[in-house]
């Protein structure tokens, strides 16, 4: 009488299993970075398979990061094209031949570039910024292991606020309308500093405006607010979990 193999799998599969969990916690770093590496990467290939003609790869990035970010193109960065960002009139322009938009603010989301424009990044520079900044940050951390304790969790709300209120700021903008927003013209700011800079700082969202300077910069610092109190955190639990195996 033969003896059933299937307690042998069950005890190889748990083996494997057990020997997988081993790994992980061990080198749960080097795997979260790779994955946020990838994660990081996939949004610039989209544009690089446009300009290959590859457009059904290419739309299925915009497709699965469409889930992460609005990617209204006047807020995004394009490649292979004369410029790298454009302002909201000149994607109209290209788009429907006019400076007005018939529909919501978020149908110009569905402009992802032209050959004579260059093609977007499947995300925008705030979300550049902040899942960037989780990358970067990950990577200073392998760095520094052994002497980074990790931001507190008040640091990391503190970090984090600059990040929800521009972000909460631009979406009551954004109800103004297309061009009657607050944060479209930021009269305010200019009022505040006494027109200081040129009108291009002020309005719109290109390049070295203070929208654009403020998404990066909130990103940034929200990245390291998030990653800085986590990844330390989540160490020290592994940590605690290899020393009781």
């Amino acid at each position: 009488m033969t003896s059933d193999p299937a307690p042998a799998r069950v005890q190889s599969a748990a083996a494997l299993l057990d020997r997988g969990v081993h790994w992980l916690i061990a080198h749960w770093l080097l795997a979260a970075n790779s994955l946020l590496a990838l994660w990081n990467l996939l949004p610039w290939l989209a544009p690089l398979f446009m300009r290959q003609g590859w457009e059904w790869p290419a739309r299925g990035i915009y497709s699965l990061y469409v889930l992460f970010c609005h990617q209204l193109p006047q807020r995004s960065w394009f490649l292979f094209g004369p410029q790298f960002t454009y302002t909201r009139d000149e994607i109209l322009l290209a788009w429907t031949g006019t400076t007005e938009l018939s529909g919501p603010l978020l149908t110009m989301r569905a402009f992802i570039g032209a050959p004579e424009m260059g093609w977007k990044v499947a995300w925008t520079d705030r979300m550049i910024s902040f899942y960037g900044g989780w990358l970067l940050v990950g990577l200073i951390y392998a760095l520094l292991r052994d002497r980074w304790r990790g931001l507190s969790l008040r640091w990391a709300i503190v970090l984090m606020l600059p990040l929800f209120f521009d972000g909460f700021t631009h979406m009551l903008s954004d109800l103004g309308g297309l061009r009657e927003g607050f944060r479209e013209h930021n009269l305010w700011l200019a009022t505040l500093t006494n027109h200081a800079f040129a009108p291009a700082f002020y309005a719109g969202d290109q390049w070295g405006s203070f929208n654009s300077i403020m998404r990066l910069l909130s990103g940034l610092l929200g990245a390291f607010g998030l990653i800085g109190f986590a990844f330390p955190y989540i160490d020290r639990m592994l940590r605690g979990e290899a020393m009781r195996r």
